[in-house]
């Protein structure tokens, strides 16, 4: 089989955790790789990656940029071949009460998670509906079924992700296009670190395998299924949501990501 020959995926926020294992995942079906992160060690992933007649190109970008974005499209573009997967997964989260965020890295997160999410979805999709297929997964989760309570702008993103993923399925229900929203829980990555969410009861718990949500999204995004809850917990967890008055639930998300250092003020 020939380089050319292999279908070709994109994995934004693939340097580790859930992107990791779906860049896995994508090799392991025959695609070709673009991967890309904000971070150096994305390159360093491409070693881990690479198999037998595949191409791994990775890309260390600002995905919070249209300028970072524009240049993982236009990497896209220079390979001369469709995307026909775009795993949209880059993402980014922030602990603490809003009023003490520093407010740069509170619209990081919007920039990240909103701005250049969206922006690379149309750059691509645009293509896909051009050549009428493809597939996209967007990366939303559970926590944008309740108000964030020291986590609320990152929550809040969410809400827009999962949101954003069912009308743009909806606006491309006539074509052979099709959107998926893979809905994780609490998940065994690098977030709650990067988050600063260690001290909390969140960051504290057993979470799932990012292997597992991996393949859950991964086999709904192949069945064209609109979106996916991954584990039982998280589903229930949903369900109970969608039913409960947003004062609770905020209230309830607040015993799970208050840090350690507010109980003591």
């Amino acid at each position: 089989m020939s380089e050319t020959s292999r279908p070709l995926a994109i994995v934004t926020g693939a340097s580790s955790g859930i992107g990791f294992e779906l860049a896995k995942l994508a090799l392991d079906q025959g695609y070709d790789l673009i991967i890309a992160a904000d971070e150096p060690e994305i390159h360093d992933v491409t070693f881990a990656l690479e198999a037998d007649g595949a191409v791994v190109s990775a890309v260390q970008a600002d995905l919070a940029t249209t300028e970072g974005v524009d240049r993982l499209y236009d990497v896209a573009r220079e390979l001369g071949r469709p995307v026909e997967i775009l795993i949209a997964n880059a993402g980014r989260g922030l602990g603490h009460a809003f009023l003490d965020q520093d407010f740069e890295e509170a619209r990081r997160v919007v920039d990240t998670n909103i701005v250049g999410t969206i922006y690379l979805v149309q750059k691509v999709g645009r293509d896909m509906r051009e050549a009428n297929r493809g597939k996209i997964l967007l990366t939303g989760s559970i926590a944008g079924f309740m108000p964030g309570s020291f986590q609320a702008v990152y929550n809040g993103t969410k809400a827009f992700v999962n949101s954003f993923a069912f009308a743009l399925r909806n606006e491309l229900k006539d074509t052979d296009v099709t959107v998926t929203c893979l809905m994780p829980g609490a998940t065994e990555t690098r977030f709650f670190e990067r988050a600063g969410m260690l001290d909390t009861k969140v960051g504290q718990q057993e979470k799932d395998d990012p292997a597992d949500v991996a393949k859950t999204g991964w086999d709904a995004m192949l069945r064209g299924d609109g979106d996916i809850v991954s584990g039982l917990k998280n589903k229930i967890q949903s369900a109970i949501a969608n039913v409960t008055p947003a004062g609770l639930l905020a209230e309830q998300h607040r015993k799970m990501a208050e840090p350690a250092s507010a109980d003591e003020k």
